[in-house]
């Protein structure tokens, strides 16, 4: 038996490059197997998601405003 650990963000399954290259393995075993990747360095959308999901920030929709544009030095456009 082979154990793969993953995370899961969302729709999206995120595993260790180990483990991926384990899975790889075993499904050439039974057919041709064609992998694209997408390597970045962190993987924006997910974390945004997660922390959308999460509601650890869910707080901050009651919080009132404490600065407005008025208090902006300098406003870039």
């Amino acid at each position: 038996m082979t154990t793969v650990h993953v995370e899961l963000i969302g729709n999206k399954a995120m595993l260790s490059r180990g483990d991926l290259e384990q899975l790889m393995e075993l499904a050439r075993r039974t057919e041709a197997v064609e992998i694209e990747t997408n390597e970045e360095d962190i993987p924006t959308v997910g974390i945004v998601r997660l922390a959308e999901q999460g509601g650890a920030f869910d707080w901050l929709a009651d919080e009132e405003d404490i600065y407005s544009i008025e208090d902006l030095r300098v406003r870039y456009q």
